[in-house]
């Protein structure tokens, strides 16, 4: 990380052609990765990400640049491209940087980075030993074990400097199952924002068995009916639906440009009353938890629907400034490399008042999605795909015969107004979310609950 004096050089250059505002970001991560497949270990990597963004504003506009430089003079460099791109360069500003500590509330007990790799490559080994012991139907097993030390420092105009380090583990397990004229696959892919000890929630053994279920229970599927009917969508990665259709349309990346559907729209009712959902970066250990956004601010527990009701947006700087809001925490980005933007944390709906069996009976005839896959979404417009990676037909309130080929449908003011019956098993899933900041880790999550009508897509 780079001294105080340093950093108060370089903000002062940042802003010496009439910025209002400058920002330091300093990066130094351990990227790990072991590839298993084939009953052996097929790759193993160990790659560092290291360097610096400097950031000036005036207003609402930006300038950003970045250098894997960290000499004096590299960065002295980088600060000067800044302001010459902002305007003819003067007298910057004078910083005096006072250290912040924020608490860290994602401790790490087993730290992946000095873990012993024979230990490491045995967790994979018995992840994929699972999924062939499931049935001898599997062919194939592959798995990832990826570790993340990510240490950041943070400088600005406003007399900020603070350091946070965050440790992140996740496996996943790909399992291919034949009957001998075809082959289906299924996967698995937790994690969280600890150490190794990750493992001792959440077994190899387990990771490895769920793949091989979802891959072994497709071959005996028909496939799905399409057309508009009911859903039951299950809690966990379900969640992606709202953190793709709806979430990304409330951050002010969309927002406060006037491109997202949910603009003006603050106090308005813009789902069911059954409806709260929320972004909270707080949660200890939860794999998109954050100490402090990539701003320097601490994150928070923000209430985007409360009963039905539009609360609050998902605010960066940038966004603050645009909307005349106050900044919520949400700024994230992959790396230095990237200019931050507002992005969700641990976005979910939480539990709600009906009882789960409630759900599955209501339905006369439906789909019942347990687990789904990757899609689309416009956010100016919410209209979404997304696939089913596990779903069943539900007949006279019972869950019936396993299907594939399932695709929903629709636009994210629908399927908030059209979410009628919510559950109270909230759980939560893991995913990678991209956008113009890059690719980040996220939580999404939900109970289960019942869309009242939604177009499936099947044959």
């Amino acid at each position: 990380m780079l001294e105080k004096r340093l950093l108060e050089e370089i903000l002062g250059i940042a802003t010496s052609s009439g910025a209002d505002f400058a920002e330091v970001y300093c990066e130094y991560t351990r990227n790990g990765r072991i590839h298993y497949v084939n009953r052996r270990v097929e790759a193993i990597s160990d790659e560092t990400v290291s360097g610096v963004g400097i950031r000036a504003f005036r207003g609402t506009s930006t300038v950003y640049a970045s250098t894997a430089d960290i000499s004096r003079a590299g960065l002295i460099r980088c600060a000067r491209s800044v302001a010459e791109a902002m305007g003819e360069c003067g007298e910057g500003a004078r910083v005096m940087l006072t250290e912040r500590i924020f608490p860290n509330i994602h401790p790490a007990r087993i730290q992946p980075s000095t873990a012993d790799i024979r230990f490491k490559c045995d967790l994979v080994r018995l992840a994929c030993d699972s999924a062939y012991g499931y049935s001898d139907k599997i062919v194939q097993a592959a798995g990832n074990l990826i570790t993340v030390d990510h240490t950041i420092q943070i400088a600005n105009t406003e007399g900020l400097l603070t350091t946070d380090r965050h440790i992140r583990s996740r496996m996943s397990v790909e399992a291919i199952a034949t009957n001998g004229t075809e082959n289906q696959s299924g996967g698995c892919r937790p994690g969280r924002g600890m150490g190794l000890e990750f493992f001792e929630e959440y077994t190899p053994e387990m990771i490895g068995r769920e793949a091989a279920e979802e891959a072994v229970g497709n071959l005996d599927a028909v496939y799905c009916p399409a057309g508009q009917m009911p859903v039951a969508i299950e809690n966990g990665f379900g969640g992606v639906i709202f953190h793709e259709a709806c979430g990304h349309s409330l951050e002010a990346t969309s927002v406060g440009t006037g491109c997202s559907q949910m603009c003006g729209k603050l106090g308005q009712v813009i789902a069911n009353e059954k409806v709260t959902a929320i972004d909270d970066g707080t949660i200890p250990g939860a794999w998109g938890s954050v100490n402090i956004d990539d701003e320097g601010n601490p994150t928070q527990r923000n209430v985007l629907i409360e009963n039905g009701v539009l609360k609050s947006y998902m605010v960066d700087r940038l966004g603050s400034r645009r909307m005349g809001m106050p900044m919520t925490g949400n700024s994230r980005r992959e790396s230095y490399l990237y200019e931050p933007t507002s992005r969700m944390t641990n976005t979910f709906i939480d539990n709600g008042p009906d009882r789960n069996e409630d759900i599955i009976a209501s339905i006369e005839y439906g789909l019942y999605a347990k687990s789904m896959g990757g899609g689309s979404v416009n956010p100016l417009t919410g209209a979404f795909n997304f696939s089913v990676n596990e779903g069943y037909m539900v007949r006279n309130g019972k869950i019936c015969e396993r299907v594939r080929g399932a695709a929903l449908i629709g636009t994210g003011s629908e399927i908030l107004k059209d979410i009628d019956m919510v559950g109270q098993n909230l759980a939560t899933g893991q995913g990678m979310c991209g956008s113009s900041s890059g690719s980040v880790p996220t939580d999404v999550g939900q109970p289960l609950i019942r869309v009242s009508k939604i177009t499936v897509g099947g044959r």
